[in-house]
């Protein structure tokens, strides 16, 4: 399983149509350092929409691109696109300037108007991906067959689109069981939060067989909201999974880096890492500031050390237990 990470492109519409240049590296910094490579980034409406549909954004798509250079060898960077802006002057210059991959958005039902998009993406050697948008307005069914002729036309990822946050764990499991069971190609979900249900969905994709999931730091996307990337990952480790991401190095980059910075913005967290971190070790808010107060004294990183406590005693840790396993840790 891997995450998708839609921060810089979804993620955007919090602050208007995209990200200024501070933050976008920032971010690409901050993911890529700990671990999720994989990220579709620039304008909020893809490639091609700043030009044609006057999506103002703080950088046009040739600073986007421009701005990823540095970062392109170490992960897989794509970029969005509608359909009407899939035109050869776009898809070019993404693969000129070494996007991995260009994800066509449409609605569900309409895969049809996307053959001619995919086979110039495949014409210039990136990756063709296809979101379903509000996969909910068709049946599985629809949906598996329409997947299937877009699989024949070259698609190497499609992902379910729950556009409006309105799809339930029980739908989630049965459409991505009837994509994965018609399809070779991964496939993926996409969740926005306003039923407050995008972790659970995206858990119930992954035990049906999803093998990625688009995420977004602090949850930051469109209306309610995706999928919280450091949500994701804590509550997948504790499933066995996304080991390979460094949760407490995210944890420290969110805390000390990317709150700060879009609090500037009057954005806030609805969760914010340290109430994380006490789920995902089972630490009860009760002992915090016990936490918080020998954690300063010894010097040591307060969710190491809750981590380190919770392993042993998360019932009742005393100060005793948790003064041992500060002076441990700090002993390193």
């Amino acid at each position: 399983m891997r995450l998708l990470d839609c921060t810089l492109r979804d993620g955007g519409n919090v602050l208007g149509n995209g990200f200024a240049k501070d933050l976008t590296l920032l971010m690409l910094e901050g993911l890529i350092n700990n671990g999720i490579t994989l990220i579709e980034y620039g304008n909020a409406y893809g490639i091609g929409a700043y030009e044609a549909d006057g999506k103002n954004a703080p950088l046009n798509d040739l600073e986007y691109l421009k701005l990823a250079k540095p970062f392109l060898n170490k992960g897989e960077i794509g970029m969005f696109v509608g359909v009407k802006n899939a035109v050869e002057k776009n898809i070019a210059l993404a693969a000129e300037h070494g996007m991995k991959f260009l994800r066509i958005g449409e609605n569900a039902g309409d895969g049809k108007n996307a053959k001619d998009c995919i086979s110039l993406i495949r014409k210039h050697k990136m990756m063709p991906r296809y979101s379903l948008m509000k996969a909910y307005i068709i049946s599985k069914e629809k949906l598996s067959d329409e997947c299937k002729k877009l699989e024949d036309w070259g698609i190497k990822a499609v992902t379910i689109m729950d556009s409006a946050g309105t799809m339930m764990p029980k739908e989630v499991s049965a459409y991505t069981e009837a994509l994965v069971k018609a399809l070779k190609i991964p496939v993926g979900f996409h969740g926005h939060n306003n039923l407050g249900l995008s972790l659970a969905n995206s858990i119930a994709a992954g035990e049906s067989g999803a093998s990625e999931l688009d995420s977004g730091l602090l949850g930051m996307a469109r209306s309610a909201g995706n999928l919280p990337t450091e949500m994701a990952v804590a509550a997948f480790q504790r499933c066995g999974k996304l080991k390979k991401i460094n949760m407490l190095g995210l944890m420290e980059f969110l805390d000390k880096k990317l709150i700060p910075a879009m609090a500037k913005h009057n954005y806030r967290t609805a969760v914010c890492p340290e109430d994380i971190i006490l789920g995902v070790s089972g630490c009860h808010s009760n002992f915090q500031d016990l936490f918080r107060e020998i954690a300063k004294k010894e010097k040591v990183n307060l969710y190491e050390l809750i981590m380190k406590v919770s392993k042993k005693n998360r019932k009742n840790p005393t100060r005793e237990e948790i003064e041992k396993a500060a002076k441990e840790l700090a002993k390193g």
